[in-house]
């Protein structure tokens, strides 16, 4: 099946319209195809022909919507981001934390997607790779986000006696660890049952922490 006839990962189907319906659909589906063969193939071995080809466009339809092939390396990546954004929202109203583990529910419902960000978080560690420059930009703020949800929560000191800013890089740690780990053998791997366990190892926040 091809990318343009699957459901879009955040449930709605891509559809008719008008003109800006169908760009926004081409899109969409440029992004899955090039999100498929990244997990496949590697960025490296994935050629925009390819892309185009799995979309169901001509590869100057492509190029139309992304001009370059870097440029559609950033889309999937703000395009995974963006649905990241989207499930934090939706779990919104709940203690910080219980938002982290809501994210890595949903991650565990596309793997598609986890693979992608994990080949090119992997890929991005080479000093010429496109998508470095985004992955530092990116961990910083996940770093930053992270220390602020444990502060939330847990105020100036965690339990264990670190602080938040220290604690927020072994946080992304698990969470991108897990996800590798859940890739290469999810029969034996449950991710989201695992973020969890690791959450209760943070222990419980002092009187009139976040938790309830």
């Amino acid at each position: 099946m091809t990318a343009r006839h699957e459901v879009r990962p955040d449930g709605r189907r891509r559809g008719g319209g008008g003109r800006e319906a169908q760009r926004a659909e081409r899109r969409a589906a440029i992004l899955q195809a090039a999100m498929e063969l990244i997990a496949e193939r590697g960025y490296r071995g994935t050629s925009l022909a390819a892309v185009a080809e799995r979309a169901g466009l001509t590869q100057q339809g492509l190029l139309h919507h992304f001009p370059t092939k870097e440029l559609l390396l950033v889309g999937v990546l703000e395009e995974r981001d963006r649905w990241d954004s989207a499930a934090a929202a939706a779990a919104s109203g709940v203690r910080r934390t219980d938002t982290l583990a809501a994210l890595v529910e949903y991650n565990a419902g596309r793997p598609g997607v986890v693979q992608t960000y994990t080949v090119l978080a992997g890929d991005s560690v080479t000093e010429d790779h496109p998508a470095r420059d985004f992955f530092e930009r990116r961990f910083r703020r996940v770093r930053e986000t992270l220390a602020e949800a444990l502060r939330t929560e847990f105020g100036d000191r965690l339990p264990g006696g670190l602080t938040p800013e220290r604690a927020a890089p072994l946080l992304a740690a698990v969470m991108d660890g897990l996800q590798l780990q859940w890739l290469l053998d999810p029969a034996e791997v449950d991710m989201p049952a695992a973020f969890r366990d690791f959450l209760s190892l943070l222990g419980e926040p002092e009187e009139g922490g976040g938790r309830t």
